[in-house]
């Protein structure tokens, strides 16, 4: 019995280690995969790599021009929109105008909060100065901005005469801001962030149609068949 059992426990000692080992338990455990980590590091966007790099936040000086200058972009439209009801607009151009004024007020305030939280000077938004926008030189403005000439011819005209200046304008105008967008959108790294991307693809969109709708409404005063 004596010398039997070293030879048993000879037999007996490999499988147990081995049941041990498969069951992941005890000290003699082995285990076949390395224990959980962060995982592999993911693809940084542009955007997150200039925070990493320089621990910018996570928005570049492009997304801070196109907010700000928006701004100013959309002052102006409010400004001229506000003339309709005291320069005899047509029904269809007032229209459009309280359009423009309530969208792009609300616009403004949106752009204004963005960078308000992100510690970034936030423009003025009062056209009430005059004509050109406050700390804006010509050589400064947006694209599509009515120069200081243009908003004084729009300012005098009356009437049906007001209608189609105003809409040869905001066509004008409207072109800038989809060329602002652009220049956004090409621009390395720009509109990561969430809100800086939904507000310019809005602009893109809603700007597009009220351009298609403008030209129509042109098309209509000067007693042409409307094309489509």
């Amino acid at each position: 019995m004596n010398g039997s059992f070293p030879r048993v426990l000879a037999g007996i000692l490999p499988v147990a280690i081995a049941i041990t080992a498969c069951s992941g338990g005890g000290p003699a455990s082995v285990r076949t995969t390395p224990a959980p980590d962060a995982g592999p590091a993911r693809r940084l966007s542009p955007a997150e790599m200039v925070r990493a790099d320089s621990g910018r936040p996570p928005y570049t000086r492009a997304d801070v021009h196109f907010m700000s200058g928006m701004i100013g972009h959309h002052a102006q439209a409010v400004l001229i929109a506000g003339w309709a009801p005291t320069h005899g607009a047509g029904p269809s151009v007032r229209g459009l105008c309280e359009r423009i004024v309530v969208a792009q007020r609300d616009e403004i305030g949106l752009m204004q909060t963005w960078l308000r939280a992100r510690r970034e000077t936030v423009p003025a938004a009062d056209g009430s100065g005059g004509h050109q926008m406050p700390g804006m030189d010509h050589s400064m403005m947006m694209p599509g901005m009515l120069t200081p000439d243009q908003l004084a011819q729009l300012d005098r005209a009356r009437g049906t005469e007001f209608d189609q200046l105003f809409l040869t304008f905001m066509i004008q105008h409207h072109q800038g801001a989809l060329t602002m967008v652009d220049e956004l959108m090409n621009a390395h790294g720009a509109a990561q962030d969430d809100t800086v991307f939904k507000f310019a693809a809005d602009v893109s969109a809603d700007q597009s149609t009220e351009i298609n709708r403008m030209q129509l409404m042109l098309e209509a005063l000067a007693g042409k068949p409307a094309s489509r």
